[in-house]
């Protein structure tokens, strides 16, 4: 711990993944005698602060009429474009993709002026960002600023790795295509962001790069799933094999009828917003004999559960995952470092941006199992339940590489990383 307490400002992405992975890192911070403030979106308001953080809040649009709940906007786009998510991931980069980075563009021009008046109030030590986009009022306050990664590490770009949002295989296969098509329909909007970016005093953004790398750099990703031989990072990264946010209230299982495995669902807080998806999925997992807790996400009451089935709204996901012993996800960073860190072997059903990505990763290095999300046969999700559940070797090479993960601490170096930065 450094000498004397340090002011840390974290400005994370409205959506919960990048939010709870702030939360576990800054409450390990908070704990230790640290000032730690969010400058989070506006409709964050009083959930972080009940946590023992500081909020200034930022709005990333106009404010709405009515309150709105944590990372609304986030969840009413993936609503309104879930259409797209049936397309191919070459496809998605016009239709999926650059509308993402317009709206976060959008939003990085609208709260300029507010995060310049919060960095004028708060004066941190350190600035701590966990976005895909710069924002140049954090690289310019004069502060050490530290990036965190909590996507899959692919947004790290490099020759010897496949194309972030592609989920290509390693092997190089449609590689120089899919990175055409990016340039073909990003180029334009990144040249215009990046001449506003420099209009506020940054600078210059790395070629068809949406944000500036840290004085320190921090990345969400298990050493058994990542790239570190494909594509080699400097000194200033530092790879955290998980982080674990230790805030989640207690579980207690509830009697869900039944004598088969125990396996978790969850398409995410924005996946599960895709109500037919939600449905398709319920209707093939009742029919099987296994018990299920379900993340039900924000249109909960249209999602009725089978009677093998548990779930709500909200679930405190790493209380859970521990208890079960399979998971099934969209492949959210989150999720998929969770399940790993825990040692729960994987079906994932990729949606948009990275998770396809982790899906194809997860796959390839055989610690589970990779569908198409809108395709896969009715008997192909059985089938992989059965077959992962029956695999003896599998899971106990996942709860090999949990116990690894676990003992790294990926929580505590992150602190001590934004720690040392400050002290510099």
């Amino acid at each position: 711990m450094t000498e004397h307490p340090l002011t840390i400002l974290f400005m994370p992405e409205s959506a919960y993944g990048p939010t709870n992975n702030c939360v576990g890192i800054g409450d390990v911070l908070r704990r230790r005698g640290h000032r730690v403030v969010f400058a989070a979106e506006a409709s964050w308001k009083g959930r972080l602060s009940a946590l023992g953080f500081e909020e200034d809040l930022v709005d990333l649009a106009p404010p709405a009429e009515e309150e709105q709940d944590a990372g609304q906007f986030w969840k009413d786009f993936i609503r309104d474009t879930a259409p797209e998510y049936r397309k191919s991931t070459a496809e998605q980069l016009d239709t999926v993709i650059k509308p993402i980075w317009e709206a976060l563009i959008d939003g990085a021009k609208y709260c300029e002026p507010q995060l310049k008046a919060i960095i004028e109030r708060v004066r941190p030590d350190v600035i701590v960002e966990d976005n895909v986009i710069t924002f140049p009022a954090l690289v310019t306050a004069g502060v050490p600023f530290v990036r965190i990664v909590s996507c899959n590490p692919l947004e790290v770009k490099g020759p010897g790795v496949a194309p972030p949002f592609s989920g290509l295989p390693a092997d190089g296969t449609g590689w120089a295509e899919f990175r055409a098509e990016y340039d073909r329909t990003h180029r334009e909007m990144w040249e215009a962001f990046n001449a506003w970016v420099v209009e506020q005093g940054a600078p210059a953004l790395p070629e068809l790069e949406f944000i500036h790398d840290g004085d320190a750099n921090l990345y969400v990703y298990p050493e058994a799933l990542d790239y570190t031989g494909q594509r080699p990072l400097d000194e200033t990264w530092a790879r955290l094999d998980s982080s674990v946010r230790e805030t989640d209230e207690e579980f207690t299982l509830p009697d869900i009828p039944g004598e088969g495995a125990l396996i978790y669902f969850s398409l995410g807080s924005l996946g599960s917003a895709d109500v037919e998806l939600m449905r398709r999925v319920i209707s093939v997992l009742a029919r099987t004999p296994h018990r299920y807790i379900v993340s039900k996400g924000p249109l909960h009451e249209e999602i009725e559960l089978a009677l093998n089935m548990w779930g709500a709204e909200f679930v405190p996901q790493t209380k859970i995952i521990p208890l079960v012993d399979l998971v099934i996800t969209h492949g959210g960073n989150n999720t998929t470092t969770e399940a790993m860190h825990f040692g729960k072997p994987m079906i994932v059903l990729p949606l948009f941006w990275d998770q396809y990505d982790n899906a194809q990763r997860v796959q390839e290095m055989g610690f589970g199992v990779r569908l198409d999300t809108y395709g896969f046969a009715d008997e192909e999700l059985a089938e992989a339940i059965d077959r992962l559940l029956g695999d003896d070797e599998l899971r106990a090479r996942v709860e090999e590489a949990g116990q690894e993960i676990r003992r790294r601490d990926g929580l505590r170096l992150a602190a001590d990383v934004i720690e040392k930065i400050a002290a510099k």
